[in-house]
């Protein structure tokens, strides 16, 4: 009889302990770009997007990959072909076994980004098992349900089973304004968007799904219902993130993925902070464009630049970025403000929407748990909010 209850503490406190271990997922720093780990409860991996070539970006992501204690990558999705999502593919591959390939399929864009990247990617999945994704499939990772809900320029239009206010009329759509996407890559609303669930708790990733796009997707009647964290569309740029999207999905907290002249536009910001129910916004930059009255308070953003350019900007605040509408010469939209110091006038000699500081990258972290609660965490500070479940 002991030696019966002894087992049936030590199977419950096991049960007890497996039910405790969260979802991690980590945020990492691509400068604008993008690249982002989920690690299961049950410890498998999926990693979305692999950041911009050169050893930058793929040196940060195996610096995270090495602190979550990933020794192989369960299912490595591309969301779409742009050389800031997929740029570090080639290079991570030599460096960390993967598993799996997920994608949308073809490119539909007549030059690469990325040069000899299908060839090369060919060669990549020739050696392990690759899915083209399909609006409603999942992706098997143990532990947690993962839904497709774009793909190809598809959307998933059957309520999602379960999920809080799937299939209710969505009344962001009233007021929705569609936006002239002539000069928008033609990729970005082919990207592979994910619904990634443990238990209660909600995540979502479109990528660089597009505005217009977000309204086949969301209206009339919305199939994703809410989420808990909402990973900005595009990066917190202009060509996403329409208020049917995100007042649809009435996230608790957002988190955008931005470099510190990409992302944090105004129509980003506004959508933001009107949407019901929001209580924070993370960024993994301090946005040139958001300046003091948009940006969040320090502790919740993960890289700051120097004293002298934020003081500069401030000063001189840039003229915001027009992504997909025209040239970024002298006097054009994004050209950044006069430097005043020479430390400003290094920060601002980057490339378009990029950062180029070499130095520590820090991500952002989200621990979640099955009864919905969530912690969020800086790791530049070490701050960490918790979310109680709902």
């Amino acid at each position: 009889m002991l030696k019966t209850g002894l087992l049936a503490v030590a199977l419950a406190t096991l049960c007890f302990g497996q039910a405790k271990k969260p979802l991690d997922i980590y945020f990492m720093d691509m400068e604008g770009g993008h690249s982002t780990l989920y690690v299961s409860p049950s410890g498998q991996s999926m990693l979305i997007d692999t950041g911009s070539p050169g050893d930058r970006d793929v040196d940060r992501i195996v610096a995270v990959l090495e602190a979550a204690g990933v020794k192989q990558i369960d299912y490595m999705v591309l969301s779409h072909y742009h050389g800031d999502h997929v740029g570090g593919l080639e290079a991570l591959a030599k460096r960390i076994p993967i598993k799996h390939y997920v994608d949308h399929g073809a490119s539909v864009e007549p030059r690469e980004q990325v040069a000899g990247f299908q060839k090369m990617y060919a060669d990549l999945y020739e050696k392990a098992p690759r899915t083209i994704a399909k609006p409603g499939d999942k992706i098997p990772v143990a532990g947690l349900d993962i839904t497709v809900v774009t793909s190809a320029n598809q959307v998933i239009k059957k309520p999602m089973a379960g999920a809080p206010g799937a299939g209710k009329p969505n009344a962001a759509c009233a007021d929705f304004q569609p936006r002239d996407e002539a000069r928008v890559d033609p990729d970005n609303p082919q990207s592979v968007g994910l619904v990634i669930a443990n238990g209660k708790f909600r995540t979502i990733n479109l990528a660089d799904f597009t505005w217009n796009s977000e309204k086949d997707l969301m209206c009339p009647n919305n199939p994703i219902g809410t989420v808990d964290v909402y990973l900005t569309s595009h990066h917190g740029i202009d060509q996403s993130g329409s208020p049917a999207l995100v007042h649809g999905l009435r996230p608790r907290v957002a988190i955008m993925h931005n470099g510190t002249r990409k992302g944090g536009a105004a129509s980003t910001y506004s959508a933001l902070h009107t949407s019901p129910g929001l209580e924070d916004i993370w960024q993994l930059h301090w946005s040139w464009t958001g300046g003091l009255e948009n940006n969040p308070a320090g502790v919740f953003i993960a890289n700051l630049d120097d004293k002298e350019t934020i003081a500069n900007v401030i000063q001189n605040p840039p003229t915001p970025m027009q992504f997909g509408t025209g040239g970024r010469g002298p006097g054009a939209p994004g050209a950044p403000p006069a430097a005043t110091t020479a430390t400003a006038a290094a920060g601002m000699g980057r490339g378009p929407g990029r950062g180029g500081h070499t130095g520590p990258a820090f991500w952002i972290k989200v621990s979640a748990q099955a009864d919905g609660s969530f912690t969020v965490t800086n790791t530049r500070n070490g701050f960490t909010k918790s979310y109680g479940a709902k």
